[in-house]
């Protein structure tokens, strides 16, 4: 725990002008990021007598080891450059909005020649236009069902796409005439694109155009007596009334205006938001944050503001969610001072916004609901949650106690081998946060120095490279000089250190490195752990030991757990430790222990699944593809292939003599052997 004496700024070093500044830990991770329209008052609230900050503010501090600040001109300046560096630091101390489910949105790919109507989740990409918030997918599936009659806009994937066009048959929505079928030019690409801009206008809320446009050519059709025709615009009419009817009209001025409501207690805090489009109620969702800092509901506000708006630009997202700022916001509280606030959101528009709370009338009995929807998403997250944080606090004060550490181990790394009888050896580092799996920053590492059977060694080889670019990350940064004792690393070239990796999102996504840099930005293995477990027993243990005390770090426990009786092994012990099976520390060990081994596990699979053994034929010289399968069909395996004559042989299409020649005396020097398997789906590729 740090003394925030050691680390305050000089008097009169502070500015007092608006600005942002950044608190960093002894690590050099940023771990808090504000802003001011005072840098000096502000900053120097945080150095009073520590009995006298709140809680988590006086946690934040004391971790802090350091804290800069850059000046800006306006306040508006400093509230984008805060919400920037909150998206790229991700400080652990700044409120943090998470998603209580990952909500679809209604897509129209206005980027595309022929635009497609489809289900999208993440991020948005530009030139798509996006509809939602939805609760369900289903729902959103529903709708286009209702609408496909009206507006026959493409929904197939680019694959059938492009299989309609080259066999010059549409799919079955274009006999149904729930497809305009511009793959086989029933419409040109710009009357399609007129029609998915029809599409999206109806979306967005201008109704009362198309349906009278619609009434207006049943009429005439009924007049002209064809009456089919009218009957089908009857229909026609009555599925946009029923698609319409899906969203209730909340207020009837056709107000565009998002609702946000925050429900909160000490620790955590509920934020939903109602998209209202056209006066209807087009999307919904909801966010839930610890409140790891002080903040009042006006700064829950603005953040929620932040998070919602900070990635729009205008309204080109267009649509009933989230994608534009539209011409009110209405909140319960208004952030102080509102000013910059409503200025951004404008900018953000290209158009005035009325940032304000609803004092009256269908607004305020709509906000009312909104925040009811809040207090329920609040009570049912802490439902879920209560338990869960009390017993990962209680499993991480068991295993320091178990283990005999002296603070808890917040980050925990699990290390495990996997091979099959030796080959594609490889290793997986899962990283576990406050209990929580932490998948953005999951390695895994191909063991290339050695192959066989031995799990120890390449224990002892991937703790070494995991912690030898960690001192290698140290050395960059300043913070452990090359050459100092305990600390020079072995003359190894960096491009050794070099693992594969494969960081995880959902499973996985394409992030690089853990930890940060100098600047707090993203780096690889620059964040020690405070404890390393290792899939196994004492051997496993002493070779991950031995392989910190040959880099010189002396500040990270390591243990094992062993699956046979679930036993805990420390270095240089002959016991184990033995945690009673109903441990929650114990449990959260096997958690770890599992996801690594699933994590290894999976690599090894894949790398395994991408081997598949050479057929005897790839080393005949001047015997090309065409011809091997043109051999392989004629004679159905590699075993009658071998035993044929060079007679015939040479039978084959398009196998002359000399060739036949070539390909029976490569044959004849080889032997037979197993099937060819793909072991990732065991299928035979080749039967010899």
């Amino acid at each position: 725990m740090a003394d925030p004496t050691t680390y305050r700024p000089e008097p009169g070093e502070i500015p007092d002008s608006p600005g942002v500044y950044r608190f960093r830990d002894e690590h050099r991770r940023v771990i808090y990021v504000g802003k001011a329209k005072s840098l000096r008052q502000r900053l120097n609230n945080y150095f009073q007598d520590l009995s006298g900050l709140h809680p988590r503010t006086r946690t934040m501090v004391t971790t802090a080891a350091s804290v800069e600040w850059t000046v800006v001109a306006t306040e508006v300046e400093a509230l984008q450059l805060e919400y920037t560096w909150i998206k790229e630091y991700d400080p652990r101390f700044n409120v943090k909005y998470r998603d209580d489910k990952s909500y679809p949105y209604l897509a129209v790919t206005m980027n595309e020649q022929f635009p497609r109507v489809q289900v999208m989740r993440g991020q948005k990409k530009k030139g798509v236009r996006y509809f939602g918030p939805y609760g369900q997918a289903w729902a959103i599936r529903e709708t286009v069902d209702l609408m496909l009659r009206v507006f026959p806009v493409r929904t197939c994937s680019a694959g059938v796409f492009k299989r309609s066009a080259q066999i010059g048959r549409p799919c079955l929505l274009g006999y149904i005439g729930k497809c305009s079928a511009p793959c086989v030019g029933r419409v040109s690409p710009e009357e399609h694109r007129e029609l998915a801009a029809e599409f999206c206008d109806f979306m967005a809320g201008h109704t009362g155009s198309h349906l009278r446009r619609l009434e207006r050519r049943m009429a005439e059709a009924a007049e002209e007596m064809e009456y089919e025709r009218a009957a089908k615009l009857r229909d026609d009419i009555e599925a946009l009334k029923r698609a319409m009817e899906k969203n209730a009209v909340v207020l009837t001025d056709a107000t565009d205006a998002d609702l946000i409501a925050v429900a909160e207690d000490e620790l955590e805090a509920a934020v939903q938001i109602f998209h209202v489009r056209g006066g209807r109620v087009r999307g919904q969702r909801g966010w839930v944050t610890d409140k790891v800092e002080e903040v009042a509901t006006a700064g829950l506000v603005e953040h929620a503001l932040q998070q919602l708006y900070g990635d729009e630009s205008g309204d080109a997202g267009g649509g009933a969610g989230n994608g534009g700022v539209p011409k009110e916001v209405l909140v319960p509280a208004l952030p102080e001072p509102a000013e910059p606030i409503t200025q951004w959101l404008s900018e953000r528009r290209g158009a005035q916004v009325d940032l304000r709370i609803p004092q009256r009338g269908d607004k305020r009995a709509l906000m009312e609901t909104v925040h009811r929807n809040a207090q329920h998403a609040l009570a049912l997250h802490k439902t879920k949650r209560a338990s869960d944080l009390t017993t990962r606090s209680r499993a991480l004060e068991e295993i320091a106690g178990a283990l005999d550490l002296e603070e808890v181990p917040l980050r925990i790394e699990c290390f495990d081998i996997s091979h099959l009888q030796g080959d594609d050896v490889v290793a997986s580092m899962v990283v576990f946060e406050d209990g929580l799996a932490r998948k953005s920053e999951y390695r895994r590492f191909q063991i290339k120095s050695f192959a066989g059977q031995d799990d120890v060694r390449a224990m002892h080889e991937v703790v070494s490279r995991r912690f030898r670019r960690y001192l290698l990350e140290r050395q960059k940064t300043g913070e452990w000089p090359e050459g100092e004792e305990n600390g020079a690393l072995p003359a190894t070239p960096e491009a050794e250190l070099r693992a594969e990796e494969e960081p995880a999102g959902p499973e996985p996504a394409d992030v690089r490195g853990a930890g940060r840099d100098e600047d707090g930005r993203p780096k690889k293995f620059a964040y020690p752990p405070q404890l390393v477990v290792v899939d196994g027993g004492r051997p496993q243990v002493a070779a991950a030991q031995a392989a910190l005390d040959e880099l010189g770090i002396d500040d990270v426990a390591v243990c094992g757990l062993a699956k046979r009786l679930e036993e805990v092994w420390v270095p240089g012990e002959s016991d184990p430790v033995v945690l009673p099976r109903t441990s929650e520390g114990l449990y959260l060990l096997q958690r770890v222990r599992d996801e690594a081994h699933r994590f290894a596990i999976r690599y090894q699979r894949g790398k395994r699944g991408k081997r598949v053994r050479r057929s005897p034929l790839d080393d005949v010289q001047g015997l090309g593809e065409t011809r091997k399968k043109a051999l392989l069909k004629h004679f159905g395996s590699v075993k009658k292939l071998r035993a044929a004559t060079v007679e015939e042989i040479s039978q084959v299409p398009g196998v002359g003599r000399k060739t036949a020649e070539t390909v029976a005396a490569a044959l004849a020097g080889t032997q037979p052997s197993a099937p060819v398997v793909n072991t990732a789906t065991g299928e035979i590729v080749e039967e010899e």
